[in-house]
Formats: structure tokens, sequence, C-alpha cells
């Protein structure tokens, strides 16, 4: 079997690549960053070809791939192009050939910036004289000057002139500007000093160690042919990227929408301002959104091609898989961008109704894109109360069932119509299928950053738990304004004081939601001693502190007993009512297991 290259990687004459550039015939794509490399870096990429020194391989695309079509924009300092349309773009060495473009071939000052970041324009010279010199560091002979070609001390005053060829001549300094077509400056040289056998001897000698390197200078290139896929652009751009910065989908987007005169960009930066506003969605990112119209864009696809007949199998898979987001045409997009971005604000809606009302105490983060999915599909129909409840009890199954820390677009790509068929009356999805609960768990949940335990929090909230201090629920407002967070009901030190292990009392069946103030009250002190400072000092009567303590789900008995135990025992077969209650299932009553987990509980801010 022939395998087809879609690459070449021949040497390519340095002259020739840079007048490909001044005539447009290589250009570089929209996504590619701004040209920053400073002065220093220029003077050092021009010795090390002064001494035939490698400068690393570029690597261009060949134009005119139908699947992989771009936005160019002409190299910096390109002023006259012979064509519009490229035939090559930069996908590596863009910061390399620019510079070099600039000194060498631009007729113009560079533009560049100095070890202080100041922008600068700058035109490069060469000291023939140290040049040649043997021992002389060619770093040394190479050095730069200001766009009028004069030098200045610190006073103004200029020191060296070489604003005029003469000047030039005398001083015994090259311009690299002339690098390439040195004849003429040759023969102005030559003629400045009367054709003296000492100075032409000394430009004989320059142009054979130092110009004809130039002149012979040859580039390894790398030309991925018409022929290669977009994915493989994408990830060929991040691995040789020497910029440090990863090329983002929406990034290779942005330049493949802007060919047909679409600014994503400026689409996706007036949704924000849409999301800003909400919590839950000041801070989407780009892949959650794209991987939204993904899928739904995969599904509709997949769905006319079953309705023609097309066997399952040989369908499209309803996917939003990296390759399949750099597979969204302008077309998809324009299609979905407006029913996702109401279904991302729809999900935040939802999600507040499960009392989660910010990005962080979102169990899974990822989450939101299977749902903004589903109620994008949905639209009105999902403000139905029974189709709400199905909602939630998908979405606690997988947050109970922690199915979302791995593998999540094969999940979302199976959320999403499975959801939908099971609202339409057909079989539980699969997230509720697999998902299992199992009541050990609660003794190994202590790190707030577990999706379990933050969706137990929220349950409680869920469940009208009431404010310790001032008897409010814990609504969006109180949970703001009072700076909620999740705090130590049996305080740290009372409990170490009763020689109870951090890898018991640090269990989420110890924690509860309740305001810095409340906790700054309770301090490190048995509930029997806080509870009625708390009554004192907030005017609440027992009998109200006893129906928030159960607001919370604790025993009244025990607690105001400092029976640590007993309350232990009592809060886990409440929680595991709580939970069974969620997921619409039975939990797993397990043996008590060893537990293995660290004891994670570094960002705890109880004050005792």
């Amino acid at each position: 079997m022939t395998i087809k290259k879609t690459f070449t990687s021949p040497d390519l004459p340095l002259a020739d690549l840079l007048n490909d550039v001044k005539d447009g015939k290589i250009q570089i794509p929209e996504f590619q960053r701004g040209w920053i490399w400073d002065d220093d870096h220029i003077c050092s990429l021009l010795a090390s070809i002064s001494m035939s020194y490698p400068i690393g391989a570029l690597m261009l695309l060949e134009t005119g791939n139908g699947n992989v079509k771009f936005k160019p924009r002409f190299v910096e300092g390109v002023l006259s192009p012979k064509v519009q349309q490229p035939e090559y773009l930069i996908l590596d060495g863009q910061q390399r050939l620019t510079s070099l473009f600039q000194a060498l071939t631009a007729e113009q000052a560079t533009a560049t910036h100095d070890v202080r970041g100041t922008e600068v324009k700058r035109w490069y010279y060469i000291d023939m004289t140290k040049a040649l010199e043997n021992g002389f560091d060619r770093d040394d002979a190479i050095f730069s000057i200001p766009e009028d070609r004069k030098l200045r001390n610190f006073r103004g005053e200029v020191i060296n002139d070489y604003s005029t060829f003469d000047l030039e001549y005398k001083a015994g300094v090259f311009p690299f500007a002339q690098m390439l077509h040195s004849s003429d400056w040759r023969t102005g040289f030559q003629e400045h000093f009367d054709y003296d056998k000492g100075k032409v001897k000394l430009f004989t000698a320059f142009e054979q160690e130092v110009i004809k390197r130039f002149e012979q200078y040859q580039v390894p290139v790398i030309q991925l042919t018409k022929e290669t896929p977009k994915q493989a652009v994408c990830q060929v751009f991040e691995k040789v990227n020497t910029g440090g910065v990863p090329l983002t989908v929406f990034e290779l987007l942005t330049a493949t929408f802007a060919a047909d005169d679409f600014s994503l960009r400026d689409d996706w930066d007036s949704r924000k301002q849409r999301f800003k506003d909400k919590e839950m969605l000041r801070n989407l990112g780009t892949t959650e959104f794209l991987q939204a119209i993904s899928l739904l864009a995969t599904r509709q696809k997949r769905n006319e091609n079953l309705s023609k007949g097309t066997k399952p199998e040989f369908a499209p898979a309803i996917s939003c898989k990296r390759k399949d987001l750099l597979d969204i045409t302008l077309e998809d997009y324009k299609a979905w961008a407006d029913k996702v971005t109401a279904g991302f604000e729809h999900s935040a809606r939802f999600l507040h109704t499960q009392k989660i009302f910010s990005r962080k105490d979102l169990p899974y983060s990822t989450q939101i894109t299977p749902i903004a999915a589903i109620l994008a599909t949905l639209g009105e129909k999902a403000d139905n109360d029974g189709i709400r409840e199905k909602l939630a009890r998908w979405f606690w199954c997988g947050v109970l069932g922690e199915l979302y820390g791995s593998g999540v677009e094969s999940r979302f790509a199976r959320d999403l119509p499975e959801v939908l068929d099971w609202l339409d009356g057909k079989d539980e999805p699969s997230t509720i299928q697999q998902s299992i609960f199992s009541s050990a768990r609660l003794k190994t949940l202590r790190s707030r950053t577990s999706a379990a335990y933050k969706g137990l929090q929220a349950l409680l909230l869920r469940g009208g738990a009431l404010d310790f201090r001032t008897g409010y629920s814990i609504d969006d407002q109180v949970y703001f304004d009072e700076s909620i967070d999740i705090h130590h009901i049996f305080p740290k030190k009372w409990c170490l004081a009763q020689k109870i292990k951090p890898i018991v009392f640090n269990s989420i069946l110890n924690k509860t939601p309740l305001s810095a103030k409340t906790n700054r009250i309770i301090g490190g002190n048995a509930p029997s001693v806080y509870l009625p400072r708390i009554e004192s000092q907030s005017e609440i009567k027992p009998t109200k502190m006893d129906n928030i303590l159960r607001s919370h789900m604790i025993s009244v008995l025990d607690i105001r007993f400092d029976d640590f135990n007993r309350f232990m025992e009592d809060r886990e077969e409440k929680f595991i009512m709580l939970i069974e209650n969620a997921m619409g299932k039975s939990v797993v009553k397990d043996v008590p297991i060893v537990d293995t987990f660290e004891d994670d509980d570094t960002e705890d801010k109880d004050s005792g």
C-alpha cells in the first residue's frame, strides 16, 4: 500500500523566501499572534546567518484546500504586494521570517522593541572590519541604530551619523538592507575611496565571508500540502509553536470564519456581554460554547441521515470532541449560536432552582455544557414542571454518581439524545442507570472540591436549610451577602480535645453551610455552649433554633447534648434519604470500609 505524504521538506534559498513574502505569495493566517521579537533577538538572528549557523526549520501550509480556508494577512512591513491571495501560509517561523524580511528586504526601518519593551524602529548594520577579525565575536560586530540613522549620547548629541551612503562608506559599516543586492553599495564604496586597494580588498573579503553566506543561505522548510486536514493543521501548529502559547480551537475557527467575512470574536464578545451579569455564566469559556453547538449540529446531521434511511451504524455520530469542534462550519454556528446562548442562560436558571448559585459551587463545571444543549433543544418546554423534575433527577444522578470525572465528551454525546428520548417516554438515560451512591462514601467525602461534596451541600440548601443566626432561608441573596461557606458543626478544636480523629470529624457528615459571622460565634466551642450563645445574641427562641437545626438535618437532641457519635449516625441516615430522593433510586448500603482517602481539608476556614 502506498501512503501519500501530506508534506514535503525542501531547503529553499532565503532570498527566494523573502521575495515571496514581499510579493504576497507567503502570508500569515489570521490566528497567528503579532510579531513580537525584540532588537537583541534580531541582531542574534542576523549573526547566526552571517556564520551559516542553522536558524531552525520553517513550516508553511499550501493554500487551496477547501477544508482549511483561513483569512490571510500580509507579513508586517509588506507594502506593495504583487498578489493578494497567498500560495503558502506561515504556521511556524513567523517571527524569524518577519525579522529577516524587515531587516533585509522591506526597505524601511524595522519595527521592534527594546529591552524595556518600548516600541522602536531600527536599521541594522555590521562593522566590516570587526566582522573579519579572527577571534572577534560576530554578535559584537552587528548593531542597530534609530530610524534617522543617527546615534546620540544621553545629552542628545549625535555621536555617529550613517544617514547617507557616504557616511556609511566612511565608517566602514554595511547596512543589512543592502545584503541581498549589494552591487550598487559596493560600487559606491569603491568610488568613495577612489578604488583604494586596501578598501577593495576589505570589501572583497567581507563579501566572501558575510554577503555570500546570506545570498547562498538555505532554509529547511516543511511544506504541508493542500490535502492536509484541518485537525492535523491545528495539531501540528501546537506541536511546533515556538511562542509557547497553544492555538485554541476558537482561534482556528476565528481564522476560518474570517475568510467568509464573519468575525467570530466580535460575535462571542457580544454574547459574553449577555452572560456577564449572571454569576454562573460570567466565566463561561469558548470551548464549552462550541461543544454545545457541536452536540446540536452533529445530532441534527445524524437525525437527517437516519430519516433518509441510513443505518444507525453508518450515520454521523453525535460528538463534541476536538476534531468535531474544528469541523463546525459557519452555517452550523449561525444556525445554533442563538439557541445555545439561550440554552446556557436557561441552564443558569435551572441550576439556581437546585440552589447552585455560582460556577465555583457547580459540582462538575463541565456538566453545564450538556444541560445547555438539552435546554436549547427543549426551549420553553423545559419550563414544564414534570420535565424540570426529570432533568433535576438526571443532573443529581450524574453528580452523586460522580460520572463526569473523565471521558466527559463521550458522556455529553450520550446525554443529549438519551435525555431527550427519556423526556419523550423512552428508557432512562445511561447516566441515571449507571449512577450508584454507596453509603460508605459519606465517611470519605472531606474535600470541598469533590463533586459529590458540593452536590450534597447544594441539596441541603435545596431542602430549605436556614441560617443559624438570622433564621432566614439560605437563598442566593443570603448566600452572597452573608459569605456562606462550609464549616464544621462540631468544631475542630472540640473534636481534637475529645480525641476524635480528623479522618472522622472532617467528613461531610460534620459539615454544613454557615455564615462567616455564625462561624465566629461558634469558635471552637461545643454545641452545648455555642447554641445558647447564638440564641442569646440573635434573640432566637430555643424552639426556633431547633427548627433551624432540623433544616440542616441535625438531630436536636444529639447536638444539644454533644453526642457526636449518635449525631453522626443520625445524620448519615438523613443524608441517605436526601440522596435517594434526589437520585430517585436507592443508596447502596455498604459494610463500613477501611478509609484510604487522604484527609483533605486544607480549605477549611473554621476558627475552631
